[in-house]
């Protein structure tokens, strides 16, 4: 206890509110009762205000790649301005406001779930991992964490699940594009070792032409194999087929 908060202390139990003596002992038990929830505030005056944490993922849907997810600790002195969803951002905008993110946030942290993991625990499960990963990751530990969506992986924090949240809270979107960016700059990595999927066009989302090249090439190691229309393309194959594509100059 600070000596500050002593003097405050001796102080009420020897005066009035108006400074007066006190005229009896049950006036003192009185004041004494109304004592308490000041004395409280005192006490916790100098605790740290709740640091929250945004959470969100990337790539729930694609056939291919990890579920990436992030989280991030805002920092309220140093405001990014143009935070929101990572989907209504331009590709440009996104890697501007990534930067920022990394320079300005009080802490964050990028995880992920592999390609392993997914067909091993089902994507929901690899998001809630990789999730808590990025939560464990930090480098300061959050009293709450506002999670994208609406379920929470179990945390040691109190969590709560936002719906459309990459939209509504900052600390959110801030989240969604760091993991949007991270995600995106792996599949480009992955289209330069086989470019026959065109990774860098639909980063493994199944479009027509990702369905096609499965259908041709069948599929390659970073594949999801419990996803339906990869499952078909083993099927046709049998294993995997694909090696590491060395690129013409």
């Amino acid at each position: 206890m600070t000596e500050d908060v002593k003097v405050r202390r001796t102080m009420r139990k020897s005066t009035s509110g108006d400074g007066a003596s006190p005229a009896s002992a049950s006036g003192t038990r009185a004041r004494a009762k109304a004592t308490p929830p000041q004395m409280v505030f005192d006490l916790f005056a100098d605790v740290a205000p709740e640091l929250t944490c945004g959470v969100d993922e990337v790539g729930r849907g694609p056939l291919a790649g990890p579920v990436v997810t992030a989280a991030v600790i805002l920092d309220p002195s140093r405001p990014i301005k143009g935070l929101a969803d990572s989907k209504k951002l331009t590709a440009l905008r996104r890697e501007a406001l990534y930067e920022e993110i990394v320079e300005r946030s009080l802490a964050f942290c990028i995880a992920e779930a592999s390609v392993a993991e997914i067909d091993s625990l089902n994507i929901l499960h690899a998001t809630m991992l990789a999730m808590q990963r990025a939560v464990r990751g930090l480098s300061r530990v959050p009293t709450l964490a506002l999670i994208d969506g609406n379920r929470c992986p179990v945390l040691p924090m109190r969590a709560e699940a936002v719906i459309k949240g990459d939209d509504k809270v900052p600390a959110i979107s801030a989240a969604s594009i760091l993991a949007k960016v991270a995600r995106d700059r792996q599949l480009a990595a992955l289209h330069d070792e086989f470019p026959q999927y065109g990774f860098d066009e639909h980063v493994g989302y199944g479009t027509p032409r990702h369905l096609e090249a499965l259908r041709t090439h069948g599929p390659s190691p970073h594949h999801r194999q419990s996803f339906a229309p990869v499952r078909e393309a083993f099927e046709i194959f049998g294993t995997l087929t694909v090696s590491r594509a060395v690129r013409s100059s």
